[in-house]
């Protein structure tokens, strides 16, 4: 799954579910302030124009997603060195 925007050039790996880990300069109640940004909702046309060579776009009658095409991050980079 796309999640977001990185502003360098290669993919960031991140896991959506897992909690951030809290050093003892920061403390538990400084991050519950911190807000998600709203979702891009992109037309079909723009998820074209979006995505990347090694990315698809799956298109439901009720959602339109970006993703990777090989889901598993280890078989991800194997991939990528053949092209």
């Amino acid at each position: 799954m796309i999640i977001g925007i990185n502003a360098r050039s290669n993919d960031l790996d991140v896991n959506p579910i897992k909690n951030k880990q809290l050093t003892n300069i920061r403390s538990a109640g400084t991050d519950e302030a911190t807000r998600v940004p709203e979702p891009i909702i992109l037309s079909l046309e723009e998820a074209l124009e979006f995505i990347e060579i090694d990315e698809l776009v799956e298109v439901t009658p009720l959602s339109i997603r970006l993703r990777k095409k090989t889901l598993d991050k280890r078989f991800r980079g194997k991939e990528h060195k053949v092209q």
